[in-house]
């Protein structure tokens, strides 16, 4: 036998029938055989209230043939007689019933029971038998949240690593938040978006002195051209503007990445060199001052051709475009874009493992063991020999977690540092990766630069497939080299 004893406010008019609604599971929540008695007494002199006893006794019934009814009985009582004119009203209302209606005859008691107790506990306000329940905190890890926006293309990282004037940022966020609203099937939020684009127009208004004081002397003519094209150029914010409010979804996609390619153009004149002081001792280390792009001309080790593009003809070798970002990388970038000038991966053989497609260990050329570089999203410089704890919320400027990303393997000494020759190709997969769709190896490697074209032919790429040729086409002025410094 078990007591329950509680206390609560129901208000009653005297004129009026009374209706009890009593949560049925709540009195399932005792053990069988038991009786429950609950009392509620007003708490204000304000109302008219009646002082209630509910008395609760039932078994289990094990068939419809011997099952013993369930018994309810509800007793009411003024509290206060001036309260009450007729007591008429209140009367024993004996009820009778079998348990065994409930749950028509296709499930158990055992199992209703079962359900009514879990559902009990879960909208108690109170925490389960032995669990410390003000100890349990927040979950951080970013491998769970449906929130995370990291970058899923190259161009968009690259983008965002570039460290300019924070009006130009701030039309940059603007915009991008288009592209995810874009993705919205059916019936797009065009007002939304309106809103986005006017709210960078005004920025760019407002801000123009400071975007265009931010451009070295010598560039302001080139980024006084661009900022013009930005506004209400054919492919800028006014366009764009135009384009949303026809709720055109094409025309809106292509103005939207012409607007954020301006965007791009001015954030670059923005930063001719590197926002912080690399620290002493690894000046000793040829680093990139900026951006670069490689090509790499890839042919296949068997002979055979790689797939036509669009309307071509089968074709011996493939390009690949690779953009080497020396914002976040220095280091790492200036290694491999010296290996580069050194025609080091001229003919360097390529192998697929898991997910990543990897160039041999050993190129013959001296390369630098540069040590572990990863820029932390947030921060100004780079971190070195120290990997990122992605559950703890740390997330790198450069994420592996793109197709196409382009990263230095470890050190076969120490993970401490990179390997002075062997870089790989990461085949981002959503299949294989966290919750939040963040690789598993988020913030191990030192990841350089992205595929910005060619990323198409990945798949195509088999073990023992050559790089004919890597050039460095574009940043060269901005690559320094130990002596030179």
């Amino acid at each position: 036998m078990r007591r329950a004893k509680t206390s609560s406010i129901f208000p009653f008019c005297n004129d009026q029938p009374s209706t009890f609604f009593f949560p049925f599971f709540f009195a399932m929540a005792f053990p069988l055989s038991s009786s429950i008695t609950l009392s509620f007494s007003p708490s204000t002199q304000k109302r008219h209230f009646l002082s209630t006893h509910f008395a609760f006794r039932f078994s289990q019934a094990r068939s419809q043939e011997n099952a013993r009814p369930f018994q309810l009985k509800v007793q009411c009582k003024a509290s206060k007689e001036a309260f009450v004119k007729d007591k008429s009203q209140c009367r024993n209302i004996p009820t009778s019933f079998n348990l065994s209606t409930l749950i028509n005859g296709t499930m158990k008691l055992e199992n209703v029971i079962a359900v009514i107790l879990i559902l009990a506990e879960i909208t108690s306000p109170l925490p389960l038998a032995g669990w410390d329940f003000w100890s349990i905190s927040p979950a951080n890890a970013v491998l769970y949240s449906p929130e995370t926006k990291l970058p899923r293309t190259g161009e968009l990282a690259l983008r965002r690593a570039i460290p300019a004037n924070t009006n130009m940022k701030a039309i940059q966020g603007s915009l991008e938040d288009i592209s995810y609203l874009l993705r919205i099937p059916q019936r797009k939020p065009y007002g939304t978006m309106e809103g986005n684009v006017k709210k960078a127009l005004k920025i760019a208004v407002d801000g123009k002195d400071s975007i265009l004081a931010s451009i070295p002397a010598d560039l302001r003519e080139k980024g006084s051209t661009l900022y013009s094209s930005l506004v209400d150029g054919k492919g800028g914010l006014e366009a764009l503007l135009k384009s949303i409010k026809d709720q055109d979804p094409d025309r809106v996609s292509v103005g939207l990445a012409s607007s954020l390619d301006t965007v791009a153009e001015l954030e670059l004149l923005q930063a001719p060199g590197l926002s912080f002081l690399l620290p002493e001792q690894y000046l000793k280390y040829p680093r990139l001052t900026g951006r670069a792009i490689v090509e790499l001309t890839i042919e296949k080790g068997d002979g055979s051709s790689f797939s036509p593009e669009a309307g071509g003809e089968l074709r011996k070798t493939a390009t690949i475009q690779v953009v080497l970002d020396g914002y976040s990388a220095p280091l790492t970038t200036g290694n491999f874009a010296k290996l580069v000038t050194d025609g080091a991966y001229d003919g360097t053989k390529l192998s697929c493992i898991n997910q990543a497609i990897i160039s041999e260990n050993d190129t013959g050329k001296n390369g630098y063991s540069v040590p572990l570089e990863i820029m932390p999203s947030g921060q100004f410089e780079p971190l070195y020999k120290t990997t990122l704890s992605v559950q703890d919320g740390e997330l790198p400027v450069l994420p592996l977690s793109v197709y196409g990303a382009v990263a230095m393997a470890h050190s076969e000494v120490s993970e401490e540092y990179s390997s002075p020759y062997q870089f790989f190709f990461y085949l981002y997969d959503k299949r294989n990766s966290g919750l939040g769709g963040i690789s598993f190896e988020e913030g191990q490697f030192s990841v350089f630069g992205y595929i910005t074209a060619g990323r198409e032919i990945l798949p195509q790429i088999k073990t023992g497939d050559i790089i004919k040729s890597a050039k460095l086409v574009e940043g060269r002025d901005r690559l320094v080299l130990p002596s030179e410094s």
